[in-house]
C-alpha cells in the first residue's frame, strides 16, 4: 500500500521511469530529471545521511529557493523515517534561530552562500546541531567549517553505501507508515511567532485524494512550483498531489525570472495567494495605461463581456449562441495574448487561498476565462479542505468541503474542521495544541464565518479582527482592504474601525513602481518612496480611489480618514508574515501614534522614523504624515 510520499515516489519510477518529474532552469536551459533519476537521487541522498547517524524520527531544516535537492532533501527524510521542515529564504537570523530552536532539526539543508552564512552566524543558537549542507558550492570552496558538507558528497556516501547493501533502502522505505509525520509546516504566526504543525502522510495524501476527486490531475500535467516549498500551500499541490497524479514539477531559475519561465512552460495547474492574483491584475492595468486608443478600447469591451458572461454562470444561466460567438471573438482578439503573456494560456485548474480574495479580482480572471477557484483551509488542515467545484462558483463563498471533511461552525461563529486532514499538533507545544484541538477532535480555526443556502461555506474573517461597527453591525477589514487593493496604485492597506473607534480609518502602502510610472507621465519629481507618498497630487491618486470603494460599502463601513504611510510595510520588520498577510494587532501597536492621529482633528502629524542603509548605518527621519478626511 502506497500509504507514504517515498511509496508513491517508487510506484511513480516504476510506472513512469522515462517520464520527466523535475524541470530545473539553470543557465537559460530547462534541465529535466526523470522519476527514475528522481527516485535514484532520492535514494542516494537518504543513505548519505543515514551514514551521517541520520535516525527515524529526525528532523531536517531546509532553507532556500525552490529547487530539485529541496524536493529530494524531503524525500529522502521521509525515507528514513523522518520529516522535513521549511524555512523561508527570505527569513532573517533570528526567524531561522527560532524555528532551528523549536524544532531541534539535527541537519539543516541551504541552498547557497547567503543562506550558511546566515546560519553559521547563529549556529551556536541552535541546539544538537550536526551537519549542515549546502548544494551550491559558488563561494563557498574556502570555508572550512567541521559541520559543512556539499550535497554531492553526501550523494557520493549514499551511492557507496547502496552498493554495498543494494536492499537497505527498500526495507527502509517499507518501515513507513501513513501516520508518521511527513512534514513539519510553520503556521502563518500572524498573531504572534509561528508554531510548527505536525502533518502525518496520511494527513497530506487525503487533501490531495479529496481535490483530485474532482479535480482530475494527470500524468501530463505541468506545474510550477515557485512559491515557498516551506509554506503549506506549496507543499500540497507540488507533493501531496504531484507525487499522487505523477505530474511534473518545473522549478524557474530564479525568483525574478517567474513570469518568463511560467510562459515558456505554459503550466496547467497553479495555486497561489492573492497577492500573486492582484500582482497580475496590476500588471495587466499598466499594460492598458500604456497600451494604444484601440486596444484600450478592445479591453475595455471584452473586459465588460467577459464580466457580463462570467456573472451568467455564476448564477447558473444558460449562454446564448451571440454569448458564445462574442466570448470566442473576446478572447482571440483580447484575452488570447493576454494569458499567453501571464502564463496561463494552458491552465485547466487555478487556485486561490491562503486569504480572501478580492470579488474583482475573481470576476476580472473570470471574465478572461481563466478557471480560478476560491479554496480554504490552513496549516492545521493540510491545507486547501474546502473548494470550488467546476459550474458551481460563488465568488463571495470558498465553495464546499472536500471529500472526507467535515465543516461546522459553533455557537461563536468560528468555524471548526475535522477528518483526515486534521493535523497532529504542534510540535513540542502541548499547551497551544489542546488550544486548537478540540476532545472530540475538531480544529479550531480561529476563523468566523457561515454557511448560505447552498452549503457554500463564507469566510468573514479572522475571529478576532471582525469588526462590529459603531451601528452595531458586524464587519470584515480584510474585505475593505481588497477592495483598495484591487487599484493598481494600492500594494497593501491596513484597516481600522470598530470596538471604541467612532468610524473606519486606513493605513495605505502605495504600489511604488506603478504610482512611480503614474509620477513620471505627469511630470511629478520625486526622490524616495516617502517623498512620493507624501506628495498631494499622490492623496489625491489615492482618494480616489478610496471614494470608488466607499460607493460599495455600507455607509457605517465607509472609511473617514486615510494615511499614506511612509514606508511600506515589510516582513522583515514583522508586519507581514512571510506569505504577506497582514499583522493587524502588531501594526496597530508599532504605529499607535499614527492610529491615534486617525482618529483625532489632526491635519498631518509629524513622526520619527529610523532608516537602515545596506551598509549597516542608520539615520533618523524627521517625516510629515498628512491626514486626508474622506466625505462619506
Amino acid at each position: 500500500m502506497d500509504d507514504t510520499l517515498p511509496k508513491l515516489l517508487r510506484r511513480n519510477a516504476q510506472r513512469y521511469a522515462s517520464h520527466p518529474a523535475l524541470r530545473e532552469k539553470r543557465f537559460g536551459i530547462w534541465g529535466t530529471i526523470t522519476w527514475a533519476q528522481y527516485y535514484e537521487r532520492v535514494r542516494n541522498f537518504a543513505l548519505g545521511l543515514y551514514q551521517l547517524g541520520f535516525e527515524r524520527n529526525d528532523l531536517v531544516a531546509i532553507i532556500g529557493d525552490n529547487r530539485p535537492e529541496w524536493v529530494i532533501s524531503e524525500l529522502a527524510a521521509q525515507s528514513l523515517g523522518g520529516a522535513s521542515i521549511g524555512i523561508y529564504q527570505d527569513s532573517v537570523a533570528d526567524e531561522i534561530a527560532y524555528i532551528a530552536q523549536q524544532s531541534r532539526a539535527r541537519y539543516i539543508i541551504a541552498e547557497d552562500q547567503e543562506q550558511v552564512d546566515k546560519l553559521l552566524d547563529i549556529w551556536e543558537q541552535i541546539p544538537q546541531p550536526h551537519k549542515l549542507i549546502y548544494y551550491d558550492p559558488k563561494g563557498l570552496r574556502s570555508y572550512d567549517e567541521p559541520m559543512l558538507l556539499s550535497f554531492i558528497e553526501v550523494e557520493a556516501m549514499g551511492r557507496d553505501y547502496h552498493q554495498q547493501h543494494p536492499d537497505a533502502f527498500e526495507r527502509m522505505i517499507e518501515q513507513g507508515h501513513g501516520e508518521d509525520i511527513a512534514i513539519v509546516s510553520t503556521t502563518s504566526g500572524t498573531t504572534s511567532r509561528p508554531k510548527l504543525a505536525k502533518l502525518s502522510h496520511n494527513n497530506l495524501l487525503a487533501m490531495g485524494e479529496g481535490i483530485m476527486s474532482f479535480d482530475h490531475f494527470g500524468n501530463d500535467d505541468d506545474f510550477v512550483s515557485f512559491l515557498p516549498l516551506a509554506w503549506i500551500g506549496e507543499q500540497m499541490l507540488a507533493m501531496s498531489c504531484g507525487l499522487q497524479a505523477g505530474f511534473a514539477l518545473n522549478f524557474p531559475e530564479e525568483p525574478e525570472t517567474v513570469s518568463l519561465d511560467m510562459r515558456e512552460i505554459g503550466p496547467h495547474i497553479i495555486f497561489a495567494p492573492p497577492r500573486i492574483w492582484e500582482n497580475m491584475v496590476s500588471t495587466v492595468q499598466v499594460k492598458m495605461e500604456d497600451s494604444s486608443r484601440l486596444k484600450k478600447m478592445l479591453f475595455s469591451w471584452a473586459m465588460a463581456l467577459g464580466q457580463r458572461l462570467a456573472d451568467k454562470k455564476f448564477a447558473k444561466q444558460p449562454l446564448s449562441g451571440i454569448d458564445r460567438l462574442q466570448e470566442r471573438l473576446a478572447y482571440y482578439l483580447v484575452f488570447n495574448n493576454l494569458l499567453d503573456q501571464l502564463g496561463m494560456k494552458r491552465i485547466k485548474w487555478a487556485y486561490t487561498g491562503g486569504a480572501a480574495l478580492s470579488p474583482d479580482i475573481f470576476r476580472f480572471f473570470h471574465a478572461m476565462g481563466v478557471n480560478l477557484k476560491q479554496g480554504y483551509g490552513q496549516t492545521e488542515t493540510s491545507g486547501i479542505c474546502v473548494v470550488h467545484r467546476d459550474g458551481d462558483i460563488k465568488f463571495q463563498t470558498v465553495g464546499k468541503p472536500m471529500p472526507g471533511v467535515a465543516v461546522k461552525v459553533d455557537e461563536t461563529g468560528e468555524i471548526l474542521v475535522s477528518g483526515k486532514v486534521a493535523f497532529k499538533g504542534y510540535l513540542h507545544n502541548e499547551a497551544a495544541t489542546a488550544e486548537t484541538i478540540t476532545a472530540d477532535g475538531w480544529v479550531r480555526t480561529g476563523d468566523a464565518g457561515y454557511f448560505d443556502e447552498d452549503e457554500h461555506l463564507i469566510v468573514i474573517d479572522r475571529a478576532k479582527d471582525v469588526m462590529t461597527l459603531h451601528d452595531g453591525t458586524k464587519f470584515s477589514p480584510q474585505f475593505i482592504e481588497n477592495k483598495l487593493k484591487f487599484s493598481l496604485y494600492v500594494r497593501e492597506a491596513v484597516v481600522f474601525g470598530g470596538g471604541g473607534y467612532p468610524y473606519v480609518t486606513a493605513m495605505i502602502n502605495i504600489d511604488f513602481s506603478n504610482v512611480g510610472k503614474w509620477a513620471e507621465n505627469n511630470r511629478i519629481a520625486y526622490t524616495t518612496y516617502t517623498d512620493l507618498a507624501q506628495k498631494p497630487q499622490v492623496y489625491e491618486l489615492v482618494r480616489a480611489v478610496v471614494e470608488r470603494t466607499n460607493q460599495d460599502l455600507p455607509p457605517a463601513a465607509r472609511i473617514r480618514r486615510f494615511v499614506l504611510l511612509h514606508k511600506e510595510l515589510d516582513a522583515d520588520d514583522a508586519e507581514l508574515t512571510r506569505t504577506r498577510k497582514v499583522r493587524r494587532n502588531f501594526i496597530a501597536k508599532r504605529y499607535q501614534d499614527i492610529v491615534d492621529g486617525l482618529y483625532s482633528d489632526a491635519q498631518s502629524l509629524q513622526i520619527e522614523s529610523t532608516i537602515t542603509y545596506q551598509d549597516g548605518r542608520t539615520a533618523t527621519l524627521q517625516i510629515q504624515l498628512r491626514m486626508e478626511t474622506v466625505q462619506a
